[in-house]
């Protein structure tokens, strides 16, 4: 019997965000998901590591992906 491959994708988010209160930060941080969410949507990442940045360009963090195929 020949099973079928199913995609996977392992993702490890690190961010490091500060600003002048909770609520704030909190703002930043939704936006900067967003923006990792978007570029995956768009096909925008590979395996691997990858620089986070802020709404101004400032490295924040880092996203981790691996896209693989497996057996369910």
């Amino acid at each position: 019997m020949m099973r079928e491959l199913t995609p996977h994708i392992k993702c490890d988010v690190e961010l490091n965000v500060s600003g002048p209160a909770e609520r704030t930060v909190a703002s930043w941080t939704a936006a900067a998901l967003r923006r990792i969410a978007d570029k995956l949507d768009q096909g925008e990442y590979e395996d691997g590591h990858h620089e986070v940045t802020d709404g101004s360009g400032r490295p924040i963090g880092s996203v981790y992906f691996d896209f693989s195929e497996g057996v369910r």
